[in-house]
């Protein structure tokens, strides 16, 4: 059946079409950050700060949140090596208010805020489901690895209504995607899961003024998975057509798409960065 000519089409985000935006006519400026301002939550190690000092070198002002590990020096050495702004910032993730003040000072510090990434995250370690005596570890696990992407969601989701514009990346997992073996880690799974989906519907749900897609790291050598024993590990490589695990750096083209302008009409899909492990 045609529609007709003159009927507005309901999406449930407003009447289309939208307008398109205006894009610089060569590609590299396209990936390039200069002029926007970035906020990296869990940035102080590992596939954060890999991903903070990418958006510097690619020329954005970053905030860089840390928790347990101070930032200042880091943040320092990343503006003098790279000519930007970069400013640390202590904030617990897990602690909705301190997460919202942190982002308003964020957005008062640098005046905006183009791209957050919600990277703050932490493993699950006790094996099967059934094993841990209490639920502590899986309250641990759902409150820095769901909640506090929520958290930080709200917060941000606001700055971005406000402005008009902004782009929101989650780090989730391909464990989001299928089971790992042979290590047990149910709840880490479902909870993934959950980050994929949540980006998936909050990029409809903002879509007049903000995009929001997530990134699914496989095995990254990480400071996160150092527990993990060497013959698990071997396994890992095994299961992984590429044989290995991957390095931050190899995480940091994915972020910077979806940071930049070359990304404008991307909103609600997942990248998979696993060295193949979820192809098979």
């Amino acid at each position: 059946m045609a529609f007709e000519a003159n009927k507005t089409i309901f999406t449930g985000v407003g009447p289309l079409p939208q307008p398109a935006p205006q894009l610089a006519p060569h590609v590299l400026d396209l990936f390039s950050l200069k002029g926007k301002v970035a906020s990296v939550s869990g940035s102080s190690t590992g596939i954060g700060f890999a991903v903070a000092e990418a958006y510097a070198q690619a020329g954005a002002d970053v905030a860089i949140w840390y928790n347990s590990h101070p930032t200042e020096e880091k943040a320092a050495e990343l503006s003098k090596k790279y000519g930007v702004r970069v400013l640390a910032y202590k904030c617990q993730v897990t602690d909705p208010v301190a997460v919202e003040e942190t982002v308003a000072k964020i957005a008062k510090d640098f005046g905006k805020i183009d791209i957050f990434v919600a990277n703050a995250g932490v493993p699950w370690t006790k094996g099967p489901l059934i094993d841990p005596p209490d639920h502590s570890e899986w309250n641990k696990v759902v409150d820095l690895d769901l909640n506090g992407v929520y958290y930080c969601s709200k917060a941000v989701g606001r700055i971005f209504k406000q402005q008009g514009f902004g782009s929101l990346i989650f780090t989730a997992s391909m464990s989001g995607h299928i089971v790992n073996f042979p290590q047990l880690q149910a709840s880490y799974n479902a909870i993934k899961a959950a980050v994929v989906h949540l980006a998936r519907s909050l990029a409809v749900e903002w879509a007049p003024y903000a995009r929001v897609n997530s990134i699914s790291p496989g095995y990254i050598a990480t400071e996160i998975s150092d527990f993990v024993p060497k013959d698990i590990k071997a396994k890992w490589w095994s299961l992984t057509p590429m044989g290995r695990e991957g390095l931050p750096q190899e995480l940091v083209g994915a972020y910077l798409y979806l940071a930049s302008d070359a990304s404008t009409y991307t909103t609600g899909s997942d990248i998979k960065v696993d060295g193949g492990y979820s192809a098979p």
